[in-house]
């Protein structure tokens, strides 16, 4: 739990009050961005302010009528979720950063340069987002985002998001971990277990196809096999 001399506020209008909590600006941004924080430790103080600069607490009829509770936990999920929370500049300007490299990192990920056929290289796609003059929201998760965004540079960047249906054959002794890795990166759509192999078919963004088969070849010593059933998704 952060210290009231370190932490900031988070502060919604309902009802004509404003309601505020006293909370750690870190963990309150990753809470927001939907990472798995606990609330416990993003309050400061488990009470909720009018004014918390002066101390001055709600009532429980404010918070009823507002929030349909006096829940504090449910309370200071919507306050932090959807209201707005203190951080400096410096902070502001690290996070969009951020949000900007996790953007450009899907992108190279998942698409590809239709001329080449070819993953752009992140910087590409950073240098892509400036020329385009894109807004990156720092509190909305960077998936969200990826669609507006690609909408833009594809002006300026030719950047093809096909996806494609691969089969997967995976000897048997490899198919343990090999199903483990590919359920991490995407779904299974099909599976058999075969006496010698496991053969799956899974539904990838183009643009991946490379991570991965590189990711099979290095856990199998370059004993899987790989085919693509269907492009153009």
């Amino acid at each position: 739990m952060v210290s009231v001399e370190d932490a900031v506020i988070a502060r919604i209008e309902r009802s004509g009050i404003h309601f505020e909590l006293m909370v750690d600006p870190e963990l309150a941004l990753d809470f927001r961005g939907g990472r798995d924080v606990s609330l416990e430790n993003v309050l400061a103080v488990r009470e909720v302010f009018k004014d918390a600069g002066r101390g001055e607490r709600v009532s429980e009829e404010e918070l009823q009528k507002a929030f349909h509770t006096t829940d504090i936990w449910k309370i200071a999920e919507v306050i932090i979720r959807h209201g707005d929370v203190q951080i400096t500049t410096e902070h502001r300007r690290r996070l969009v950063e951020e949000r900007r490299k996790q953007i450009a990192g899907i992108i190279s990920r998942q698409g590809m340069d239709p001329r080449t056929n070819l993953p752009h290289p992140p910087q590409r796609i950073l240098n892509a987002m400036d020329e385009a003059r894109v807004h990156v929201d720092p509190f909305r998760r960077a998936p969200d985002q990826v669609e507006d965004i690609l909408s833009r540079i594809q002006e300026i960047l030719p950047i093809s998001m096909e996806r494609v249906e691969v089969e997967l054959r995976v000897p048997l002794q490899f198919a343990g971990k090999a199903n483990s890795v590919i359920r991490e990166i995407t779904p299974v759509k099909k599976e058999e277990w075969r006496p010698d192999a496991w053969v799956a078919t899974i539904e990838i963004a183009a643009g991946m196809q490379s991570e991965i088969y590189g990711k099979l070849n290095e856990l199998t010593s370059g004993q899987a096999e790989t085919r693509m059933v269907r492009k153009g998704l």
